[in-house]
């Protein structure tokens, strides 16, 4: 009977590691973010921005999760809208990154190991402009073959975040910027040494 339990005792030491594998760390660095701000008129000017070099770290584990972006990684069609973008709302300059950190608050509810698409509710705190707010959003985690992707989408509004619009183009603006957040994660590579 010892021997069995022994026996036991070896095998889960040995399938310890491949189970906390199976829900390690995973990370992007091309991680796509969509802005849309478009205004009340909005067939007047398209306020849309897209970056494609997001950051993100996923610990499957606990569902922490931190993002990152260069603000002046997002792009508009419209190279004066990027300007202004840059150098009157967002000042970039002064505060050059977004991040969030947070959790997925429901990180049991993915299978990690299995293909499916798993909903999820993010919570954390979002730092834009200089700003703090904490902020919850739905989102997904896809499986499919081992590849994991995650999306969210976040309305954001831009008082919170002291980003003053002048009233003179406040027509073309929402107050409210929709987020749209995709990203394809491959496992983090373990650090050596």
């Amino acid at each position: 009977m010892m021997r069995v339990s022994l026996f036991i005792c070896h095998l889960a030491l040995f399938l310890l590691p491949l189970a906390v594998n199976a829900q390690g760390r995973y990370y992007t660095k091309s991680g796509t973010i969509v802005f849309d701000a478009d205004g009340p008129l909005d067939d007047i000017e398209k306020i849309h921005a897209k970056t494609t070099a997001a950051t993100c770290v996923l610990d499957a584990a606990n569902g922490q999760m931190e993002w990152s972006l260069n603000i002046r990684g997002f792009k508009f069609e419209n190279a004066l809208m990027e300007e202004h973008f840059n150098e009157n709302y967002l000042e970039s300059d002064k505060f050059p990154k977004a991040i969030f950190k947070g959790s997925i608050a429901n990180p049991a509810q993915v299978k990690w190991a299995e293909d499916g698409v798993y909903p999820v509710k993010v919570q954390g705190k979002m730092t834009i402009h200089g700003v703090t707010r904490d902020v919850s959003a739905s989102g997904s985690i896809a499986i499919k073959n081992k590849q994991i992707s995650a999306s969210a989408d976040i309305e954001i509004a831009l008082a919170d975040y002291d980003i003053k619009i002048p009233s003179v183009v406040g027509f073309k603006i929402a107050k409210t910027a929709k987020v749209a957040i995709q990203a394809k994660l491959e496992p983090l590579p373990e650090k050596k040494g």
